[in-house]
């Protein structure tokens, strides 16, 4: 027998089918804009990604088939959500009242997730306390900005509301997930995430040191040429921390995160726009599609089909842990009743997070997938609900440059 040629057969299949795949991923991509367009549907785009990607894929039509390269384009994707999250946020956003603010909601989203959490063990529901609490306090940080920046919200005070909660709801369980669902004991986590921070300081600092006015003017004649200097060095800067979190144990998320916030200390101010539209091109036009959709044909439809109780039960669970508190906490800084509501529901709206912890916990057999269909599904829904009804509660406007600076004071 000739294994070479065996080999070659087998690797040229494996590439066949990869390829296939990848095609039917990039058809839904491009066609989910033009559906949700033409058809005026008033739902976020993700939604419909994840319900084809459903349909495509293994559990129903089986034209999408989920492998080794498929699942690193997906992963790469879910770092663009996060780096891009990174990118946007604004260090008043995390400052001052809004901050304040931001961390208090979350922490008593924390509590209240694991109370809920502790009761649906008991009762036998669920099988993993931590993972399932971690999610219930996650918000959907990256998903919402587009949204938001299309409504003209995000130059506003309630965008800068926003901005530190679903700063603070994707950073909190990020950290949560470094610290608490590792193999490691909690003093080696809590090591590896010092020596982590530690490492991407100096990652920040390096730039800095090498900043002459040679490198800059280089830098900035190569941002108009095919050269793409920024972009390159963005995309080293975003992989590099990814192995970095990676050698340290920690959840790549958090690399993609911190590698965004690091990008937008570094860029300076007139090349901001710029550099934010080439980045967003890359990773809406391509990585982050191919994300949510892989999320979709991952999901083990049948199990929600067979007992959807669950999912329903974390969609409102969503709501109750992340959205009420916040809907109490802002009464003062967002006096409106219908936007405080509208504030909430995008705060409780989740599922990047989700995605990333109920992926973790399969891979260390601590969850069922059953349970983790549950907490993605319920994640998918809040996507396509409570942004919807927000958007009704939220009038669409422009506030003033002084009534902004009310969030950070």
């Amino acid at each position: 027998m000739d294994y070479v040629a065996v080999m070659a057969a087998a690797a040229d299949s494996d590439l066949e089918r990869e390829i296939y795949s990848l095609l039917v991923i990039a058809a839904i991509a491009a066609a989910t804009p033009l559906i949700v367009g033409l058809l005026r549907l008033p739902v976020a785009e993700v939604v419909l990604m994840l319900g084809l990607g459903i349909i495509f894929g293994p559990e129903v039509l089986g034209w999408i088939q989920l492998d080794e390269a498929i699942d690193l384009l997906a992963e790469l994707g879910l770092a663009f959500l996060f780096f891009a999250a990174g990118l946007e946020l604004e260090k008043h956003a995390i400052q001052g009242r809004s901050g304040k603010l931001a961390l208090l909601g979350w922490g008593v989203s924390a509590v209240i997730a694991l109370l809920v959490a502790g009761l649906l063990e008991a009762a036998g529901v669920i099988d993993d306390f931590l993972g399932v609490a971690i999610c219930l306090t996650s918000t959907a940080l990256g998903t919402l900005l587009p949204i938001l920046r299309d409504k003209g919200l995000l130059k506003s005070p309630f965008g800068t509301y926003f901005m530190g909660a679903g700063a603070i709801g994707e950073f909190g369980p990020v950290l949560a997930i470094s610290l608490l669902l590792t193999t490691k004991s909690f003093g080696m986590a809590v090591l590896s995430l010092v020596l982590f921070g530690a490492f991407a300081l100096l990652f920040a600092k390096i730039p800095t040191l090498l900043r002459t006015d040679h490198i800059l003017s280089v830098i900035e004649r190569g941002q108009e040429t095919s050269a793409q200097t920024v972009v390159r060095l963005t995309a080293l800067l975003l992989v590099a921390l990814l192995a970095l979190a990676e050698g340290f144990d920690l959840d790549v998320v958090l690399g993609a995160f911190i590698a965004g916030i690091i990008i937008r200390q570094l860029i300076p101010a007139h090349q901001e726009g710029v550099l934010q539209t080439k980045v967003e091109g890359i990773a809406f036009g391509v990585f982050i599609p191919i994300f949510f959709i892989v999320s979709g044909a991952r999901l083990d439809i049948e199990s929600i089909l067979a007992n959807p109780s669950p999912l329903l039960i974390f969609f409102i669970l969503l709501l109750v842990v992340r959205g009420v508190p916040q809907f109490f906490l802002y009464r003062r800084a967002i006096p409106d009743t219908k936007e405080r509501a509208g504030f909430s529901l995008y705060v409780a709206t989740a599922l990047p997070i989700i995605v990333a912890v109920t992926t973790v916990q399969l891979s260390a057999g601590v969850m069922s997938s059953a349970t983790a269909a549950a907490l993605v599904g319920a994640g998918a829904l809040s996507v396509l609900v409570f942004p919807l009804l927000a958007q009704v509660l939220v009038r669409k406007r422009s506030e003033p440059q002084e009534e902004r600076n009310a969030a950070t004071a």
